[in-house]
């Protein structure tokens, strides 16, 4: 039968699917509305499982609160053109009304709940099928907590939730804290949280840091004595740079390299422990004043951390959880 412009364009209505591609389905089916609508969905699976291996790196963040329950939830993309459109952004909000109609915990219960036939699993699939794009919930975060608080960035690509242990937190307090997270991207609510991996890491960092600063102050020191320029050897690279422009001549270079050589070695090998140790647990306490949210210096005034202004706002406020997505780079 003859595919007519009105059955075009209720199925376009449907599907959101491109003119000739409601065209051809309709064709195929004889003029079946709800068969074009499979075949349809078919092609969108089709698109989805080619764009398997591509990144979905754009996308749209949202976070909702609700009393005691507060999700995030990223629905990624290729491309930040399929970011911005309205019926992708549309998307993005349904999945979010639905989570927190439902209060899912978990984005396989978001995924494989139904909606009008489809489960949401099937209208991703579906999405990806319009934009011809990678399409995919690339987070879905919740907080549960006597209060909790949202906040959705500008751009659509940053949002944080907290949860609070007091039940009737004023929403702007909650708000400027949920900022806090957004802008500082804390590793933890509390020195407590962080994971033993994670101090492990830092410790090892700082203690090797700490190393190096202590040769370094050595050799210059060295250089110094010796009535050499220690900027003029920082490098062996600078080193040859110095030698081209007439800044030290072959003689300094290798007296220089000498020094170098035999300085870091005698250091190396005697390096105070106890010092070494001092010096890296100190550099272990600012990593958590700057990583942990409630030793973080309060954005909105930097005399008191987050904790302080939570106490000062209300006594024995604390923050008990957050979760922050950012499809930005940190």
């Amino acid at each position: 039968m003859a595919v007519t412009m009105a059955d075009i364009t209720k199925l376009r209505n449907l599907t959101s699917a491109g003119l000739m591609d409601c065209k051809k389905a309709l064709a195929e089916t004889d003029g079946d509305i709800e068969a074009a609508v499979e075949i349809l969905r078919k092609k969108g699976q089709a698109v989805a499982a080619k764009r398997e291996d591509r990144q979905a790196a754009e996308g749209c963040v949202i976070a909702r609160t609700d009393g005691t329950f507060a999700a995030v939830l990223a629905l990624n993309c290729e491309t930040d053109f399929v970011a911005k459109n309205a019926g992708f952004v549309a998307l993005a909000n349904k999945l979010m009304d639905i989570a927190m109609a439902n209060k899912f915990k978990t984005v396989e219960e978001l995924k494989a709940f139904t909606v009008d036939g489809q489960t949401v699993a099937d209208l991703i699939t579906e999405e990806s099928g319009k934009t011809g794009e990678k399409t995919e919930i690339g987070a879905y975060e919740v907080v549960e907590a006597p209060t909790t608080a949202a906040y959705n960035h500008f751009n659509n690509k940053l949002a944080a939730i907290v949860g609070f242990n007091l039940e009737g937190v004023d929403p702007q307090i909650g708000r400027e804290v949920c900022m806090q997270i957004a802008s500082m991207n804390p590793v933890a609510v509390s020195r407590e949280d962080v994971p033993q991996a994670t101090i492990d890491q830092e410790i090892a960092v700082a203690v090797e840091k700490t190393k190096q600063e202590q040769v370094r102050k050595a050799v210059e020191a060295a250089l110094k004595k010796a009535g050499l320029n220690p900027n003029h050897f920082d490098s062996e690279d600078h080193i040859e740079s110095n030698i081209s422009k007439g800044w030290i001549t072959e003689e300094d270079a290798a007296k220089g390299r000498e020094i170098i050589k035999v300085t870091a070695e005698a250091k190396a090998a005697n390096l105070p422990e106890a010092m070494i140790q001092n010096i890296a647990n100190g550099r272990l306490n600012k990593f958590f004043k700057e990583s942990c949210l409630m030793e973080q210096e309060y954005v909105q005034d930097s005399k008191l951390t987050v904790g302080q202004f939570l106490d000062n706002t209300q006594k024995g406020l604390v923050v008990v959880a957050f979760k922050r997505v950012n499809l930005n780079q940190d």
